[in-house]
């Protein structure tokens, strides 16, 4: 069986955007991707968190406009960093009949990773847009946090190096993933 993909844009929210590292930048990518993937009929998925300064029909709590989800688009939303937990998401990609999820949003280390090992042990293959996901700015007071882009970098080479049983896991940058019949195809060799 050929895989199915969707594209998952996580917690690319006003409040979260306006404290991402490279907001502009990740934005971009995502939304670039976000338009192969609509042109080549992959689904694209918005999944929103709620919550503490995330409240529903806030300006905060939107998705930005680059980003937000077209007429008829599925919308998920938590209360949690697992995308899957409680949210009918699960249900929404068997539906869809979806094989192969694709990453993207805020925050990396948290919303991101949450997601994506969650996918993986829903028996879901896995690509992580290397530049489609971002984490919050550091500043001095958060001593303790690896400085942001450490900590992109690190996730990307973790989901490089990783192996699950039964699944295929990539780590493309937005430009290098092509969407096509079989799936999310690559122009570098997987």
């Amino acid at each position: 069986m050929s895989p199915n993909s969707a594209l998952l844009v996580i917690d690319m929210q006003n409040n979260t955007v306006a404290m991402a590292h490279r907001a502009a930048g990740t934005v971009a990518a995502i939304a670039a991707l976000s338009e192969r993937a609509r042109a080549a009929g992959v689904p694209v998925v918005t999944v929103r968190q709620r919550g503490e300064g995330m409240v529903p029909g806030t300006e905060g709590w939107r998705v930005v406009p680059e980003l937000a989800p077209r007429e008829g688009e599925p919308v998920v939303d938590k209360t949690t960093p697992d995308s899957f937990l409680d949210t009918g998401l699960a249900e929404l990609l068997e539906e869809l009949g979806v094989t192969e999820v694709i990453v993207t949003g805020f925050a990396t280390e948290v919303c991101v990773d949450t997601t994506a090992r969650q996918a993986l042990s829903r028996g879901y293959d896995l690509v992580v847009v290397a530049d489609g996901h971002t984490t919050s700015v550091r500043t001095e007071a958060d001593g303790d946090l690896v400085p942001a882009d450490r900590s992109i970098a690190q996730h990307n080479a973790v989901f490089r190096m990783m192996s699950w049983p039964g699944r295929r896991i990539r780590v493309r940058a937005a430009a290098e993933v092509e969407f096509a019949a079989e799936g999310v195809r690559s122009v570098r060799p997987a």
